[in-house]
């Protein structure tokens, strides 16, 4: 029986009322109710008043020692007093408003009480009375206003008795011999009535690995539709031109991108809709392996586009990919917004009839006005800056597409999982052979002095410098350095001798470019700004990142700071300055000047910060999930997503009786998983 079937008025003293109030916690049928997991568990083994902590929650058992007494306190309260005699004490045991527990207690009978112990007064108020032989936990579930945590826990109980039988177990039993995991009906036994606490762990376990498993059975069975729905291009590139091209680079592939490049290429050969991720931390050289991909497409005849989140950005790719390719008779174009309209007629006309290989563009692509004779090949740069609707906007350019998303932004492994799990993932892990680490410092604002010297030892060599602050202009709420008070002083400081900039995020987009545009031609020699220049920013020639308030910012966005320097032949450095209020701020300032590693700084944000919005607009953080916690258990997760992975590519496996629940499970599920985006 499908248990998310049946109706929740099933059960006795289930009225329209109580639907209603266990609707409101997101239990809609028996089988939500069922799964309803509690949050934690409360000890009901009884224990010794010589280990008791005061103020602990703890089970005291003994003998009953007075008649209780019930007595009537202020309007309505009432307070239940009874004397327990236990490790050869007398404790008196209090009750509020709970005048009906005196009928649980007789003289010389032996009671057990669960409540709060007061070490001082030797005396306990109690919560709870049990029966005397229970030695178990109990389960605490989250409620709210609309229903009691007894009335929820009465519900679940009924419901196991009555339907206990029926739940249907969907994790296939080679898997749960493999890991030694539990079927369903036992999960739901040991979770809800644990009989001790390493049957309730076992529980848990099994739950954990069934929940991630079949959220990554959701997500496979997503990409397999989109698989069976969109036959991919098959493109048959010219493996002997890319040899040559490869060759004639001024530099060498490191094997990373050697590795990541042969990915793309077998799905670009395939018939399969390419749909990869290609994540590399800041300099790892995804650009290169990006143009290699759509020199690959244009050679096997179809058109190819990178678009990019701003202009600036999209002007550097444009500046790298004609250089690269002009020589090899690839015609490659610029569109953007700041086009006068008889310029953009003129690309896109070029686009239309094919005369135009390559195109580099910003939103300004996915315009109407826009076609392309054969889109073959898209490649979307940062691609957590642009909204689902614009991405899907690109793709109907062509005809099935495949398509390159690339992000400089590290992304830990759990979020990687769980909402990229419709995506193959290409990992560059590897930096280009030479280039320098950046030096990280952390000082307190009182050295700040000593910043300065620095700075000016730096622009003597010709470096130049940003300058990055939280805010634009003075808080009266905040005190934290802004960036007018600091241009103002970097002014007075250096203004004599260098040009200094400002940028911040309020200004107008073309004066935002302007200014990037003269750092860039070195008219500027210390921008100071907003995060604004947090991504995509090239300036070779920048060789120090200076950072206030450094705590005010999250692991990776620090790490994406200091990435736009780094990025020439000078040795680099990123200056860290902070006055930290706390153990974690601090910690963090400890753990960037520690490693260059992007992956490892955003596995470490994910810890400290939780998932948070890191990733910005589709990637705001994890899926809910009832039991298991993505970030602290990782390693079931990843065993997870292997074997939902291994399953769907194995069509025997997947196809055989063992699979039906789980099938049947997924084709229920599969329009709010398809909804996950």
């Amino acid at each position: 029986m499908d248990l998310r079937k049946v109706s929740l008025a099933q059960l006795p003293s289930v009225g329209p009322k109580r639907l209603e109030a266990l609707q409101s916690l997101g239990i809609n049928n028996v089988y939500d109710l069922l799964f309803y997991f509690p949050f934690r568990y409360e000890d009901m083994q009884a224990k010794s008043l010589d280990d008791a902590i005061d103020q602990e929650k703890i089970l005291i058992k003994g003998v009953v020692a007075s008649e209780p007494v019930v007595s009537r306190f202020g309007y309505k309260k009432t307070r239940l007093n009874v004397r327990l005699m236990t490790d050869n004490e007398s404790i008196m045991v209090t009750f509020f408003n709970q005048p009906w527990l005196k009928d649980k207690f007789e003289t010389g009978n032996e009671a057990a009480v669960y409540g709060k112990w007061n070490a001082n007064r030797r005396s306990l108020m109690g919560m709870k009375v049990i029966g005397v032989d229970d030695n178990s936990v109990d389960s605490v579930y989250s409620v709210n206003k609309n229903i009691h945590q007894k009335t929820l826990v009465n519900l679940i109980k009924v419901a196991f008795e009555k339907y206990h039988d029926q739940i249907e177990t969907v994790v296939p039993s080679y898997l749960r011999l493999k890991y030694k995991l539990l079927d369903d009906e036992q999960i739901v036994s040991g979770i809800h009535f644990p009989k001790s606490e390493e049957q309730s762990e076992e529980a848990r376990r099994s739950a954990k690995f069934r929940e991630f498993f079949l959220f990554q059975c959701g997500l496979q069975s997503i990409k397999r539709n989109d698989d069976n729905q969109n036959i991919g291009i098959v493109e048959k590139y010219d493996q002997k031109f890319l040899d040559d091209f490869i060759k004639s680079l001024p530099f060498k592939l490191t094997d990373a991108q050697n590795r990541v490049v042969q990915e793309i290429l077998q799905d670009m050969a395939s018939n399969h809709h390419m749909n990869r991720l290609l994540q590399g931390d800041v300099g790892s050289g995804k650009t290169i392996v990006s143009v290699i991909a759509m020199l690959a497409s244009v050679t096997a005849g179809y058109q190819a586009a990178i678009m990019a989140p701003t202009e600036i950005l999209a002007q550097q790719h444009f500046d790298k990919i004609s250089k690269l390719l002009t020589p090899l008779k690839i015609r490659t174009a610029l569109l953007t917004g700041s086009l006068t309209k008889k310029e953009h007629d003129f690309i896109a006309g070029d686009i239309l009839n094919g005369k135009t290989n390559i195109v580099v563009g910003t939103h300004a692509l996915i315009q109407d006005s826009v076609e392309f004779k054969d889109l073959g090949f898209i490649v979307i740069d940062e691609q957590h800056r642009f909204g689902v609707n614009q991405r899907k906007a690109l793709r109907q350019k062509g005809n099935n597409p495949d398509v390159l998303a690339m992000t400089a932004t590290p992304i830990p492994r759990t979020l990687a999982i769980t909402t990229y799990g419709d995506m193959d993932v290409s990992r560059i892990d590897q930096l280009p052979a030479g280039r320098k680490k950046i030096e990280t410092y952390w000082i307190r604002s009182q050295k700040i002095e000593q910043m300065y010297q620095f700075v000016a030892k730096e622009l003597q060599t010709g470096s130049q410098v940003y300058v990055v602050t939280p805010l634009i202009s003075e808080s009266e709420t905040m005190d934290l350095k802004n960036a007018e008070l600091i241009f103002d002083k970097f002014t007075e400081l250096f203004g004599k001798k260098y040009k200094i900039g400002l940028l911040h995020g309020q200004m107008p987009n073309d004066q935002k470019e302007a200014v990037m545009s003269d750092f860039s031609d070195k008219k500027i020699d210390v921008l100071v700004s907003t995060t604004v220049i947090e991504v995509g920013v090239d300036v070779p020639n920048a060789s120090v990142m200076v950072i206030y308030d450094a705590n005010r910012f999250g692991l990776s966005q620090l790490h994406q700071l200091r990435g736009r320097v780094g990025r020439g032949d000078k040795q680099s450095y990123c200056i860290l300055i902070a006055d930290p209020k706390n153990e974690s701020a601090a910690e963090r300032m400890k753990i960037l000047t520690s490693t260059n590693d992007g992956f490892v700084l955003a596995e470490e944000d994910l810890k400290m910060r939780g998932a948070g919005d890191l990733l910005g607009n589709r990637q705001s953080g994890l899926p809910e999930f009832k039991i298991g916690n993505p970030i602290n258990d990782i390693n079931i997760l990843e065993v997870a997503q292997e074997e939902a992975s291994r399953l769907f590519e194995d069509d025997k496996l997947f196809n055989s009786p063992e699979t039906k629940n789980l099938k049947s499970f997924i084709n229920e599920e599969y329009d709010q998983l398809n909804n996950f985006d």
